[in-house]
């Protein structure tokens, strides 16, 4: 590829006023001219509009404002386009906060992690949670923590502005049993990676800028609350180049009560695809069910940490998925070497049998102890 011609091509499409502009993903088929961008674009003067492209490099791509019908025709089969879609985090608004929370949530004690914690609590386990952020002053999370990133603003620390980021560490992995809550895995440690701002919305290219920053950093799980109805092949790719890195993700399935369907990332056969149920062992009725889901974990109702060290029920796929991504951690504490396909596979062999259910018996809620049982049979 004419490297010096795409980088003309691209600098006059955006420096156009159009009023059509969106944000589009643009991926290079070949490493080599991927890397003769980068190299070239170092060289662009800083009043380029290049220099406002987001660079992604796990899946050879970036992120630019183009106008709606730019093909980029003159390059094609060296690069492909597709939209950069709104993707949003799965639950439904939250409830006036709770003063506070003393012990073990009900979701906790229903996947039997108590019981797991004679053998493992998690140590060391590292979890990238990508979410809206994190509360760092919460009391219940200070020993939880690490300094993670934030990708609207790299300068900042990944202050929560939304409190669902901050809701779904405190599931993971509160740690403050005389005065607050304590987590699925209370010693694990969690990266929290702003993707989302405080309306709970993110980009693909963010969310794909998460994925990266948690495979270099070797996060051993990516927590993925959030979903789209839209395929897109960059995310799944990022999804893919994760996978293989042997990181595992957990993602939700969707609030929609859908019976056939769910959202992506959750869709993609790479990650753990998470449904909602109930204190009842039911599937809630706002979860999305079906052959696409992996494992049911409780989702409604789910008290947790919350901003300005409070606490909040909130209900969504998106809580069922952080007590996945606790039970992982404790799994890896004890059995390090796991790989992705290994615990889908334990997890999915393991379940609890659903309540009410017409569902397929291997289709059924998380269960702990039933995981370890059966890590120690291998």
């Amino acid at each position: 590829m004419d490297t010096a011609a795409f980088i003309r091509s691209l600098q006059d499409t955006m420096a156009c006023a159009d009023p059509t502009a969106t944000k589009r993903i643009v991926r290079f088929h070949h490493v080599s001219d991927y890397r003769r961008f980068l190299q070239q674009l170092s060289d662009v003067p800083a009043e380029s509009p290049l220099k406002q492209v987001k660079q992604m490099s796990i899946i050879r791509s970036l992120s630019c404002m183009l106008p709606a019908g730019e093909t980029l025709e003159q390059f094609s089969g060296r690069v492909w386009i597709e939209k950069d879609c709104k993707i949003s985090v799965h639950a439904a608004p939250a409830q006036k906060s709770i003063s506070i929370e003393k012990g073990i949530p009900w979701g906790v004690q229903q996947i039997k992690a108590p019981q797991a914690w004679g053998a493992t609590t998690g140590h060391k386990v590292k979890v990238g949670v990508i979410d809206t952020g994190i509360d760092f002053n919460h009391p219940d999370l200070r020993q939880s923590l690490s300094r993670g990133i934030n990708l609207l603003n790299r300068s900042l620390l990944p202050h929560d502005d939304n409190g669902h980021g901050t809701h779904i560490a405190g599931t993971i992995a509160a740690a403050n049993q005389l005065q607050g809550m304590i987590g699925v895995a209370p010693r694990a440690l969690i990266s929290p990676v702003k993707a989302f701002d405080h309306n709970g919305s993110a980009f693909v290219s963010d969310i794909i800028l998460g994925i990266d920053w948690c495979v270099r950093n070797r996060m051993d799980v990516i927590n993925m609350s959030f979903g789209m109805k839209t395929r897109s092949k960059a995310l799944l790719n990022a999804v893919i180049n994760a996978h293989n890195a042997g990181v595992i993700i957990v993602a939700s399935s969707g609030n929609d009560g859908k019976r056939r369907s769910v959202d992506y990332p959750a869709r993609y056969p790479q990650t753990i695809a998470v449904g909602a149920t109930n204190k009842m062992r039911r599937i809630a009725p706002f979860s999305n069910r079906g052959a696409y889901i992996d494992v049911y974990a409780p989702g409604e109702k789910i008290v947790s940490t919350w901003l300005k060290g409070k606490y909040n029920e909130m209900s969504g796929t998106s809580m069922a998925t952080s007590h996945v991504s606790g039970a992982i951690a404790l799994l890896l504490a004890l059995k390090p070497g796991l790989s992705p396909t290994d615990i889908k596979a334990i997890i999915k062999r393991s379940v609890q049998p659903l309540r009410g259910s017409k569902a397929r018996r291997t289709i059924g809620e998380l269960d702990v102890m039933r995981i370890l049982q059966a890590v120690e049979k291998t």
